[in-house]
């Protein structure tokens, strides 16, 4: 059975949100915190990359966000739709 365009099985990133984000740096920190002494190296480096790649993201959020609703007012204040209204037929 193949695997339609956009299916989770396409091999692509799962796009966490800010919140998610936030919460997945809080577990991997806990688990950083509970990991024993003769844990292995590798696993204790992997999760200490992971928490830096998150606080690097988290940082960046911030910045890349713009204000609700930027670009769409007009001058006098009045919002634009973002699509064309949809045309009523002529009655005749």
């Amino acid at each position: 059975m193949r695997a339609f365009h956009g299916q989770m099985s396409d091999n692509q990133p799962i796009r966490r949100s800010l919140a998610e984000k936030q919460k997945q740096l809080r577990d991997l920190r806990e688990t950083l915190a509970a990991m024993k002494s003769h844990t292995a190296p590798t696993l204790r480096e992997s999760v200490q990359k992971r928490i830096r790649q998150l606080e690097a993201e988290l940082a960046a959020a911030p910045a890349m966000k713009t204000p609700a609703g930027k670009g769409r007012d007009t001058a006098g204040g009045a919002r634009t739709p973002s699509h064309s209204p949809r045309r009523r037929p002529e009655r005749g």
